[in-house]
């Protein structure tokens, strides 16, 4: 059973994927819970979440697909690469989380400014009563020591 739910959470870190490489917001927001909320750290070294700030706050459908919107339309992917690093599944088979390390880079079409996702996140997801995976937490992307 582990490896068929390590085999799903997979599967939705690919979604996302998917989801940015083909600037589609809805197959990234298809995998949310609804009570998610997403703190961002101010940058890659900021670990102490004292100094993390909220840019998005509590899932909004809407709200999220046209700030994501936004994005695809004022930038253009120049690459997005993504590994995961490890699955874990809690023993209850109820809660999950994936390790991706993320270099996404945006380059925003007038200005040539560079957004860069670039760090270590932790992708957190949980099983709902109807046996589907939802993405219920994330963290903002870190550097983290080799």
């Amino acid at each position: 059973m582990s490896d068929d739910i390590k085999q799903k959470i997979q599967a939705l870190v690919d979604l996302e994927t998917k989801g940015w490489n083909t600037k589609n917001p809805d197959l990234f927001l298809s995998i949310i819970h609804p009570d998610m909320v997403w703190p961002w750290p101010p940058t890659a070294d900021d670990h102490n979440p004292e100094k993390w700030e909220f840019g998005m706050g509590r899932f909004d459908l809407e709200r999220w697909r046209k700030d994501w919107q936004t994005i695809f339309d004022t930038h253009d992917l120049i690459h997005n690469h993504r590994k995961t690093v490890k699955i874990a599944i809690s023993e209850e088979k109820d809660g999950a989380f994936a390790v991706v390390d993320i270099n996404t880079l945006w380059r925003h079409k007038k200005t040539g400014e560079d957004f860069h996702w670039n760090g270590r996140v932790c992708k957190i997801y949980t099983r709902m009563p109807d046996n589907r995976w939802l993405l219920i937490a994330h963290t903002g992307a870190l550097n983290y020591p080799t």
